[in-house]
Order: C-alpha cells, then sequence, then structure tokens
C-alpha cells in the first residue's frame, strides 16, 4: 500500500509540474498570437513566427527534462546526423501510443523545425493547448468516416482543401510535418480487424501523405521515416510518468521524395493511386521488418524466461 500512494503522489506530482509549465508558456503564446493577428503587413506576422516556435520549443524542453529527472527510461536513438535545423520535412512514423508525441518531440526538438500535426477538429477544445495548437498553426481537420462522406459527398474535399490552405503556411517557414501514417494507434484487436498482413503495424493509410506531397513536395527536403520500438510492450502516458518504461528505442532514416509521386493527381488518377499505395506498402514492410530487429532482443529474452 506505501508502494501505491507513493505512486499515485508521484503522479500527481509531475502532473502539477506539467501544468505549471504549459500555463507557463501558453499564455505568452497565445500573447503573441493575438499581438500576431493584429499586426498590418505579412512580413510583420511572419516576423512573429520565431517567437511562437522559440515558447513551443521551451514547452517541450521543459517536457524533455522532466524525462530526464524523473524517469530512467532509457532513449536509444539512431540516425540523427544529418538532420537540419531549418528543413523542410514530412516526418511519417508507426503509432501505437500517446508516449509516441512524447519521444517525437524529445528526439526532434532544435534538431529539425518543430513538428506540427494534423489533428482532429475536436482537439481545438482542449484547455490551453487546443489554443496553442491554432496559434502554431496546427492544421484541424474533420476526419470524416466513409459512412458520413457517402451521406455527403462534399465532405471529401474538406480535408484536402484544409491541407493545401496548411501547406501554403508552411512553404513560408521551416517545418516538419508530421504524419502518423496508420491513422490510430495499433492494438491487436485493430491489428485484427483489418486483417493487417504486417506484424506489428496497421494498414498504413496513404492519402494524407499523398495530398501534403502533392501541395508541398517540391518545398521539401526529405522524409524522415521514424520507426518507435518498445520492448517493454506497448506503454500509456502513466507509465512514463510512473517510471514504468525501461527503453524506448527509435530509429530515424531519410528518404528522398520519389520524383514520379510528387504532382499526381491521387484523388482522381486510379494508377497513380495504385503506385503512391505500393510505394506506402513498401515503406511499411520495411518497417515492420525494422521493428522485428528492433524487438528481438526484448523477445529473446522473455522466451528464456
Amino acid at each position: 500500500m506505501p508502494g501505491r500512494a507513493m505512486f499515485v503522489l508521484r503522479l500527481l506530482f509531475i502532473g502539477l509540474l506539467i501544468a505549471f509549465s504549459t500555463v507557463l508558456h501558453v499564455l505568452p503564446l497565445l500573447l503573441v498570437a493575438v499581438a500576431k493577428a493584429l499586426l498590418p503587413s505579412a512580413a510583420l506576422r511572419r516576423a512573429a513566427n520565431p517567437l511562437l516556435t522559440g515558447l513551443a520549443e521551451s514547452w517541450i524542453s521543459g517536457n524533455g527534462w522532466m524525462w530526464d529527472r524523473f524517469t530512467d527510461t532509457r532513449l536509444q536513438v539512431d540516425g540523427l546526423s544529418t538532420l537540419q535545423r531549418d528543413g523542410h520535412y514530412l516526418v511519417l512514423a508507426n503509432h501505437q501510443s500517446w508516449v509516441d508525441i512524447l519521444v517525437l518531440q524529445k528526439v526532434f526538438n532544435r534538431r529539425i523545425p518543430l513538428l506540427r500535426f494534423f489533428l482532429k477538429r475536436q482537439l481545438v477544445w482542449v484547455p490551453l493547448l487546443g489554443l496553442a495548437w491554432w496559434a502554431l498553426d496546427f492544421p484541424f481537420m474533420g476526419r470524416y468516416t466513409k459512412k458520413q462522406i457517402a451521406r455527403n459527398p462534399e465532405l471529401a474535399g474538406r480535408d484536402i482543401e484544409a491541407t493545401r490552405r496548411a501547406c501554403a503556411k508552411f512553404r513560408e517557414i521551416p517545418v516538419a510535418i508530421m504524419n502518423f501514417v496508420e491513422g490510430t494507434r495499433f492494438t491487436p484487436a485493430k491489428h485484427g480487424r483489418q486483417q493487417s498482413p504486417y506484424r506489428h503495424l496497421l494498414k498504413p493509410k496513404s492519402g494524407g501523405v499523398a495530398f501534403v506531397l502533392d501541395a508541398m513536395g517540391d518545398g521539401l527536403h526529405g522524409i524522415l521515416d521514424v520507426t518507435i520500438a518498445y520492448p517493454a510492450g506497448r506503454p500509456s502516458m502513466v507509465d512514463l510518468i510512473g517510471n514504468r518504461i525501461p527503453e524506448v528505442r527509435v530509429q530515424v532514416r531519410q528518404r528522398p521524395i520519389p520524383a514520379a509521386l510528387i504532382g499526381g493527381n491521387y484523388q482522381d488518377d486510379r494508377a497513380f493511386r495504385a503506385r503512391f499505395q505500393q510505394w506506402m506498402n513498401g515503406l511499411w514492410e520495411e518497417k515492420d521488418r525494422e521493428l522485428d530487429a528492433m524487438l528481438a532482443p526484448a523477445v529473446a529474452a522473455a522466451d528464456r524466461a
């Protein structure tokens, strides 16, 4: 019982630190965002972007400090040597847990431009953070289901237009556009329902990647293909705060953007869509094999036990 009480106190203490850091950074960020919106020229508004980005990176650094100070989680990362602080990247990753986001931020903070995620529109209502994401020009998407689109076909084009508007802004600043290609977190139940051909992954969804490449392909330096592995099993945020994640392994591969995939019409050209999906499936097959290798020592240890 004392151990459980200490665990709860630990969660409360670190949770309060995170809340304090969030308020400390988000309030000035919102003030800068309002001031930016009132500035009379586009050049002046662009000049406010580094200050907004700096506040966001400072908040991420605070989270990273808490990771280092309050957990024993080992973060093993390969593939960071050629990254550019002022680059333009599309970042693709597998998705298993909300911890993935903190892992990606800790790995890339101040090594590449601020990661910007495509978010569900409902997340704009998350206290403080929703406004911060809006101020930082994170794109909010409808994420309509197939049934909703079947009832109202006009919905199909809304997220495409939202992607194009976001990418038009991103052309003006260094950016790293983040895409969890599976569209949702991996669980065995989802894996089974999909009858996924991959051992560790759900099926990739190519549409979002295709729309970003269509809108920004010639303005991107490359693709950062990120593989995240948790040898002790898929964790929760409580596991991270509670110091119950022994190790995280991350592999970063920088890939060129195939010229044949830029400028195609993914929505209307069936042949192009098939080629794009074939390329995406090839990346996912390689990622699945990579996860096999990254998790092999943990699997072997479990078999011996």
